[in-house]
């Protein structure tokens, strides 16, 4: 078992290239000629998830920052950085949110600082990214004007496509080249062609052909200087490269004239090296809920971030003969308390449970329960890989959702038939048929056009009549969202950071299995990303750092575009704060290392409830990252932890296993 996983991760040791390049999903299983047979192998059903009106060919964009303002009613605001965008009827309201730390969260709820009536009756969605988003605004059915908004672009361009006029909740003066208007401490700048501002300053005419631009201006900063670089963002085009120490990011900004424009950039980014070379930055600065970002002028946003290598199994050639005696102990009672689930979400995670204990079997030499596991988890990935599955039966299949534009599990959970944590579930599949197809040819044959229809729902280079680019993936931001439609005022949000890196890392090793190279470069990518952010934000912030000052943990719960939690969906309790960033503790998992002091701190938080809480073996895996010393204290806990406090889709032999190998 042992070499085929070996073969499987070599495909990731790519050398990268010198230079970002387009993502164009013209290469690999992914393509879109490949997949559109294997989607038809799947039985079709709708799950009723709409959005506004939009293009035939364009899947729903769920799972997005700008989900909420596309589905339902489109009414949702949405949080481009280092704004809040609202649609209203009758046109839209925009601001920046004031942020406001306490010591259980930090709150930057949306704004209407200006409201813009352009005389319209419905919305229409026109184009998407990733990054961005055009949403049309019809009168009697008539387009009248498109408005776009983007992930770090200060700037609201609405270009005009029928005469008319616009109404402003807030009178403008004209300064120079630009309007202004002061609302609550917070300037804004308008641009917009001469003679179009009338009156009293609330009525702008509208010439079709003609752009307006609202833009904010950070305190000290000169209105009429920024309002020739506010240019309007039309698109954004997403492209990254994967190195032998660091992956890359690069967001190009393409505007109506061609022209750079501002960008917003983020700690994170700056981190990695924006701003370095071929931006002018110092423009300003603006409090967010992702800190203090700084203004820039710049046609591309490019940073790096370090590489993170997938993992699959231990070293486990530094254990002694008496501890791999005690692995293989508790080896066997796991391998007899196996047991499959009908959800997705259960059912995934069970799949990679059984997964890991296959590998650790091959490694410990138990040919018996190798054996037995083989058996089993091939059976049950062979019945989930079942096109036709959901034809014959209620449970352990997938239809897809061609409506939307999506995989979707017969048994749903958390809200997965509306394309809520996808990227969890699906990534959990993709990791235990990796482990148990990385040397077994003809179950990767069976399980691959399945898998592939699993990697497209939340891994297609780029959009297609039947899946959206990237689903789940905001290179903006470098991390994932969970929720599929966004119904919240405070944006879209993400709870596991852990299990969102867990995705990635399986899309790497199957891509590995099936000897896709473009596929294996993009996961890395996603991997890095995303291992970067759950650092940054979610377990490894610094707390001098603003949003943080005044929040009292060294942990967030669940990170919103409009605020901070220090909580989950199913628990209040310390434990499930930072469990829920640790699931499923691997091979993969050494991310989460390399800041002993903080490990121990986040530790400590978690303990105040008592021992042995919910999480407790996640935790202690934690713990041992820390050091050796923390290790054989975690390994000693570890060997007396009930089995209830084992998490379901852990087991004692990969617990003690992995702490093991952290001494």
């Amino acid at each position: 078992m042992t070499a085929g996983l070996t073969a499987a991760i070599l495909v990731t040791g790519l050398a990268g290239c010198a230079q970002p390049r387009p993502d164009t999903g013209a290469a690999g299983v992914l393509s879109a000629d490949r997949l559109a047979p294997l989607v038809a192998q799947l039985p079709e059903e709708s799950s009723g998830t709409a959005t506004i009106p939009r293009p035939d060919d364009m899947p729903a964009p769920t799972n997005r920052w700008y989900s909420g303002m596309v589905f339902g009613d489109g009414m949702q605001p949405v949080f481009p950085m280092p704004m809040s965008f609202q649609l209203v009827p009758g046109g839209f309201a925009f601001g920046v949110p004031d942020v406001a730390a306490s010591p259980t969260g930090v709150a930057a709820p949306a704004v209407a600082d200006i409201t813009v009536m352009t005389g319209t009756d419905s919305v229409e969605l026109v184009r998407a990214d990733e990054v961005s988003v055009t949403v049309a605004l019809l009168a009697g059915g008539e387009p009248r004007g498109e408005v776009t908004i983007a992930r770090g672009s200060p700037v609201i361009g609405y270009r005009v496509l029928a005469d008319g006029q616009a109404t402003l909740s807030t009178a403008v003066q004209a300064q120079d080249a630009v309007a202004v208007a002061d609302i609550g401490g917070q300037r804004f700048g308008m641009v917009a062609p001469d003679g179009a501002l009338a009156g009293d300053g609330t009525t702008v005419s509208l010439k079709a052909g003609s752009t307006v631009r609202w833009f904010p201006v950070p305190e000290g900063a000169d209105a009429s200087a920024l309002a020739g670089t506010a240019t309007a963002v039309e698109s954004v085009a997403t492209s990254s490269s994967v190195g032998d120490e660091t992956t890359t990011t690069e967001l190009r900004y393409e505007t109506e004239s061609g022209d750079p424009t501002l960008v917003a950039v983020t700690p994170q980014q700056k981190a990695g090296g924006a701003g370095a070379d071929g931006m002018r930055c110092g423009l300003g600065e603006f409090s967010t809920i992702l800190g203090v970002l700084e203004l820039c002028e710049a046609s591309t946003l490019t940073w790096s971030t370090p590489r993170v290598e997938p993992g699959a199994a231990f070293d486990l050639d530094d254990i002694g003969d008496a501890e791999r005696d005690e692995l293989r102990a508790a080896l066997a009672a796991d391998v007899a308390a196996t047991t499959f689930a009908d959800d997705t979400y259960f059912g995934g995670k069970l799949l990679a449970r059984a997964a890991d204990l296959l590998v650790l079997a091959g490694q410990l030499g138990a040919t018996e329960e190798e054996a037995a596991l083989r058996e089993r988890l091939s059976t049950e990935l062979r019945e989930w890989a079942d096109p036709a599955g959901c034809d014959t039966r209620a449970a352990k299949c997938f239809v897809f959702d061609l409506e939307a534009g999506g995989v979707v599990g017969r048994v749903s959970a958390f809200g997965s038939e509306q394309y809520n944590d996808h990227h969890f579930h699906y990534g959990y599949f993709l990791y235990a048929a990796a482990l148990a197809a990385a040397d077994d040819p003809a179950l990767r044959d069976d399980l691959t056009p399945l898998m592939t229809v699993l990697a497209a729902d939340l891994a297609s280079g780029t959009a297609s009549e039947l899946f959206p680019a990237r689903r789940t993936f905001d290179p903006y931001s470098g991390h994932s969202w969970a929720s599929g439609t966004a119904p919240f005022a405070d944006g879209n949000n993400q709870e596991s950071s852990s299990e969102a890196v867990a995705a990635w890392n399986g899309l790497v090793l199957w891509a590995g299995v099936v000897d896709d190279d473009a596929l294996a470069e993009q996961a890395t990518w996603m991997l890095s990303s995303e291992a970067a952010s759950a650092r940054s934000a979610w377990v490894g912030f610094d707390p001098a750092a603003p949003p943080y000052t005044e929040y009292d943990h060294d942990v967030i719960g669940i990170l919103w575009d409009g605020k901070i939690d220090y909580g989950t969906w199913f628990s209040p309790e310390p434990a499930a704060v930072l469990g829920i960033q640790l699931i499923p503790m691997n091979a993969a998992s050494g991310y989460l290392g390399g800041d002993p002091d903080r490990i121990r701190r986040n530790v400590a938080e978690a303990l105040e409830g008592g021992e042995p809480p919910q999480f407790g073996d996640l935790i202690l895996m934690y713990q041992s990252l820390a050091g050796p010393e923390d290790a054989a204290t975690a390994l000693e806990a570890a060997r007396a932890l009930p089995d209830a406090a084992i998490d379901n889709g852990n087991s004692r032999s990969h617990l003690l296993a992995f702490i093991m190998t952290r001494r």
